[in-house]
């Protein structure tokens, strides 16, 4: 019964379905890592680019910083997961015409979420910076760096919903070789209108934001243009196509629930980031160089869980449970192995990345801290992090946005009394690196317990 039930609702040989589960993983995820780790040298670049206009920017960047990845993190990893979800188990459950319809769901979700963040930060982001310890110099900055920045969200929330409905499709090449353009486009304009360079005026801070923003544009019109030409499995149709409080619940019970994971994973660093800011403006220059290579994690175990969302979701659809769940373990094991390393590599040896942002021997002894404390620990993060995406793809997210809870509330909780106790730097250092354990091992724990459907028919 049960292979009569697959010839009629899903796919035929669709490899997501039917392919060597790490094998199909891992040539999903390809493309996806080395586009994120494109993305990553941007955010390299970018620091570079802003270290060399004094320490006051980097402190200023360094507060503006978790509202900029919060962007990323929930169009892209949350709310994309929502999308990706939802598209890819209609696809497993053969219904083509039901993904077309929640692409066009996405895009409205999209447009809605990333004006909704514009006006957010574009009122509150000054108190939210003086909050987190900037003021005088570094406000300033920060104030002029955020502002530009994030009146182009709606842009950065359509350019990864669109990614994602091709994501959810199975297609991870389109979205990976535009990534790889934008950001290069990114690292040229944002150098450029940033330090000055070749034919082009110095900006500052607002040069390098002004450099996202227009990659980011030329990257929503070449996604939006596959996806409505037809060039792919999915057709985006922009008329003809009556939108459904079912539809967007679809996207919704994942995607908005998952949002809560990265609110409150940027929660923790904001709390983090205004305790380190009281010990003064050393410590604070050094945690924001440590704290950009902890952000690298998410989009490199971003490459590996958004692989496995559509393998997961389609075989959700299709009804196989038992190889939904082999693909997420699989998936958070190929995280956790590469994170552990890159994370025990830069414990041993953190000068060479230290020492991209700054020479001031005061910062690079505080960066040194924070990658001994933390460094270790990474696989953890990266483990938590990829089950989480994985997750998504099954429609069950609860349980990894309640582990980030318990990560939020140790870092509340503990970094407030050793706030009160008046400890060392280091110290702090070492709770983040615990977090990351807890939190990579509660995710796991999660989705252990957590059923994801009947077992399938056989």
């Amino acid at each position: 019964m049960h292979s009569s039930m697959t010839s009629t609702s899903a796919p035929a040989g669709n490899p997501l379905l039917t392919g060597a589960v790490l094998p199909t993983l891992l040539r999903l995820a390809a493309p996806n890592v080395l586009a994120m780790t494109m993305a990553v040298l941007v955010g390299v670049a970018e620091t570079y680019y802003i270290g060399r206009l004094g320490t006051e920017p980097l402190a200023a960047m360094a507060v503006v910083f978790p509202f900029a990845m919060l962007t990323q993190m929930m169009s892209s990893g949350a709310m994309g997961g929502g999308v990706s979800s939802a598209v890819s188990r209609a696809l497993g459950a053969g219904k083509l015409g039901r993904a077309q319809e929640s692409a066009l769901h996405a895009m409205v979700i999209g447009v809605l979420a990333g004006v909704a963040y514009s006006l957010l930060l574009l009122s509150i982001g000054p108190t939210l910076y003086r909050l987190l310890g900037a003021s005088g110099g570094v406000l300033e900055r920060a104030i002029g760096y955020g502002t530009v920045l994030f009146a182009g969200a709606v842009l950065v929330w359509l350019y990864n919903t669109l990614a994602s409905v091709l994501r959810g499709t199975g297609n991870m090449k389109v979205p990976s070789v535009t990534i790889l353009s934008t950001a290069v486009l990114q690292i040229i304009l944002g150098g450029g209108l940033g330090l000055g360079l070749g034919p082009f005026p110095p900006l500052g801070m607002v040069g390098v934001a002004l450099g996202q923003i227009i990659a980011t544009a030329a990257g929503v019109g070449y996604l939006a243009w596959y996806l409505l030409t037809g060039q792919g499995r999915l057709t985006l149709r922009l008329s003809g196509i009556a939108l459904r409080r079912e539809l967007f619940f679809d996207i919704l019970k994942v995607g908005a629930l998952a949002c809560l994971s990265p609110l409150q994973s940027v929660l923790a660093t904001v709390i983090f980031t205004g305790l380190v800011a009281r010990l003064g403006l050393l410590p604070l220059a050094g945690y924001g160089i440590g704290q950009r290579l902890e952000f690298i994690l998410i989009p490199i175990a971003f490459g590996i869980g958004v692989a496995a969302v559509p393998m997961v979701g389609m075989a959700i659809g299709a009804g196989d449970i038992a190889r939904a769940r082999r693909v997420a373990w699989t998936a958070g094991g190929v995280s956790a192995l590469n994170l552990g390393g890159l994370g025990l590599l830069v414990s041993l040896a953190p000068d060479p990345w230290a020492r991209l942002f700054t020479a001031d021997p005061a910062v690079l002894g505080y960066a040194r801290q924070y990658l001994h404390w933390a460094g270790p620990c990474f696989a953890f993060f990266g483990a938590g992090l990829t089950l989480y995406f994985a997750s998504q793809g099954s429609g069950k997210v609860l349980g990894p946005v309640l582990a980030s809870t318990l990560r939020l509330i140790l870092v509340g909780g503990i970094g407030a009394w050793l706030l009160s106790m008046g400890a060392p730097a280091w110290q702090y250092f070492a709770l983040i690196g615990a977090t990351m354990v807890v939190y990579g091992v509660s995710t796991a724990a999660s989705l252990w317990c957590t059923p994801w459907g009947p077992p399938a028919r056989r």
